[in-house]
């Protein structure tokens, strides 16, 4: 008869097809079902962090749901800080674990709803009667708020019998959020009179406009009125009018292209939080710029934000483009102002400074010449080349960037760990999509995270080459699941370990200061013996030449070639934009 392990694995397989993680005496049951009884493909970390961080990446590289699994106490509290990173990252995934028996808990396990919770995850806990039901909820919360869900077995419950497998109802999921709120119609009115109006009007979106799949819309609203474009980091690649497009805003973003945002009379914010990195610390918009966001978040996220729409991004960006479009053609109704009117005229009575010129701006914005086509776009996203060699002998980290992305095969997936070199794989290495940039660990500001995002990422996208770019520090604390990263991926996976034999942001933003640099050091580590000793091809890269390998390596049948691990001896005195920025900010 089926378990209780075995409901939980069968109604699982449902709704996930990837499942990530390590072995122990509580989730056996559990992984024996998934292998023998279920579709669902199980893929072995050699640390349980890792498990979460696969998971992870897998649902950012795909949009898929995914699990990871662990055993009880030690290997729960192993997951604690990947776990942290979901949650703040918003990332739904379906962690199982075993749990302590029904009877109490025993010397060596420990209070896992609590420490859970501490990070801001829920638990739920299956029974002999309601395992089915309970991992359909799980599901549902996880998808529904976007978080990652526990999911706990107790030990003494796990191998139970417990009938026939139920056939479990689908998640029930929430529509996209419409417009909403008292004062929503109206904003979306003054938005619509703004851009239409604007001069210079400039469109930001973030990770929720991508997962609202509000791309196509957001391309019609930005060719509608001639708005020049920009993302945060993890909207990358989301408007389809690339050569309008600034790039990424914040420390990431070239000094030009913020120069141009810094322009802007009007500026529209789609599903981006606005975090003091995407807004440079509260500079990236002029005093005068009049800012809109729309999100799904109950309130404004930043004090510049002027009008606030609660709202699923591409709805609202539907609504918008109506609305703009009738503006400008001279349609919109006549209601009257006290009912959000905003037909021509109570347009200009209802905004400041929108007279018959600026209406005649924004009908040349469709019909003429649109700021975004006056400007060398191209030029502004220009970043510094750097030197070959930085003045220490060593690799100047922005020429091998520069280098490596004239080298990389086009149809790539990277992921990031996190340090001061995210930088540079960020400014120098566009990609297609925001679901082909992820940084697994900077939500929680930790790293340690970029071995295992490989497993994820290469099982989500198994025809894309999937490429870490992590620093010296990260990549030694995650060490275990090189391996990992090397078995998922094999000659679809590159590396780029940035070695400065330091934890770059603490030199910078610490020893700057005159504090003991020794705790800051590393002594210079071999990563490419490490990758040898996995299977992997490792290449020391102290010279842009050395980078060669990388070219030919792309032109190699993927079928047979082995994972790249390419070991940058790079200079640590060359400090990245975003970094030289917080610096600043904490002198």
């Amino acid at each position: 008869m089926p378990t209780v392990s075995a409901h939980v694995a069968h109604t699982l397989a449902q709704h996930i097809d990837a499942v990530f993680g390590v072995m122990g005496n509580g989730n056996a049951y559990f992984l024996d079902a998934i292998e023998t009884q279920t579709d669902a493909v199980f893929t072995a970390v050699r640390h349980e962090q890792g498990a979460v961080v696969a998971a992870d990446a897998h649902f950012r590289a795909s949009g898929r749901i995914a699990a990871g699994t662990s055993t009880y106490g030690a290997g729960f509290t192993n997951t604690l800080t990947a776990l942290a990173e979901a949650v703040q990252a918003h990332v739904p995934l379906v962690l199982v674990v075993g749990d302590e028996p029904t009877s109490g808990p025993r010397p060596w396990d420990v209070d896992q709803i609590a420490l859970a919770s501490a990070v801001g995850a829920r638990t739920y806990t299956v029974g002999r009667a309601d395992a089915a039901a309970t991992t359909v909820i799980a599901i549902e919360h996880a998808l529904t708020y976007r978080v990652p869900v526990v999911l706990a077995i107790p030990y003494d419950v796990a191998a139970l019998e417990a009938g026939a497998v139920p056939e479990a109802p689908a998640p029930r999921l929430p529509a996209p959020l419409a417009p909403r709120g008292e004062f929503a119609e109206g904003t979306l009115g003054e938005i619509a009179a703004s851009l239409a109006g604007a001069s210079r009007p400039f469109l930001l979106a973030g990770r929720g406009a991508w997962l609202a799949s509000a791309g196509d819309a957001l391309g019609e609203l930005a060719s509608l009125t001639g708005a020049l474009t920009a993302s945060s980091a993890l909207g990358r690649g989301l408007f389809p009018e690339s050569q309008y497009d600034l790039g990424v805003t914040g420390g990431f973003g070239a000094d030009g292209a913020m120069e141009l945002v810094r322009s802007a009379d009007v500026a529209v914010v789609f599903g981006a939080s606005l975090n003091q990195f995407t807004m440079r610390f509260g500079e990236l918009f002029a005093p005068g710029t009049r800012v809109f966001q729309i999100d799904i978040a109950p309130a404004a996220t930043h004090p510049h934000v002027g009008g606030f729409v609660r709202a699923d991004a591409r709805l609202a960006a539907e609504e918008l483009v109506t609305r703009v479009g009738s503006l400008v053609s001279g349609t919109a109704p006549e209601i009257d102002s006290a009912e959000h009117s905003f037909g021509p005229e109570a347009r200009r009575a209802e905004t400041p400074g929108l007279t018959d010129g600026a209406s005649h701006r924004a009908s040349e914005a469709v019909l003429g010449t649109p700021w975004r086509e006056s400007v060398d776009v191209a030029a502004a996203r220009t970043y510094d080349e750097g030197d070959d060699l930085a003045a220490d002998g060593r690799l100047d980290p922005r020429s091998a960037a520069r280098r490596i992305a004239e080298l990389l095969p086009s149809d790539r997936v990277v992921v990031s760990d996190g340090g001061h070199f995210i930088g540079w794989a960020n400014m120098y290495w566009p990609v297609e999509a925001p679901d082909r940039m992820m940084m697994v660990g900077t939500a929680f500001q930790s790293i340690g995270q970029g071995w295992p995002s490989v497993v994820g990422a290469a099982l989500a996208r198994r025809e894309s080459t999937v490429v870490l770019t992590s620093g010296d520090g990260g990549g030694l604390m995650a060490i275990a699941d090189l391996e990992s990263a090397v078995r998922a991926a094999q000659g679809r996976g590159i590396a780029v370990i940035w070695n400065d034999a330091a934890y770059g942001a603490e030199v910078n933003l610490y020893g700057l200061k005159g504090l003991a640099e020794g705790p800051m050091r590393i002594p210079e580590v071999d990563f490419a013996a490490f990758g040898a000793a996995v299977g992997a091809e490792g290449v020391v890269v102290q010279t842009l030449a050395d980078l060669d390998r990388l070219g030919t390596w792309a032109l190699e049948d993927a079928t047979t070639r082995r994972f790249l691990l390419l070991d940058l001896r790079i200079s640590g005195d060359v400090i990245a934009p975003y970094q030289q920025e917080i610096i600043r900010v904490n002198s």
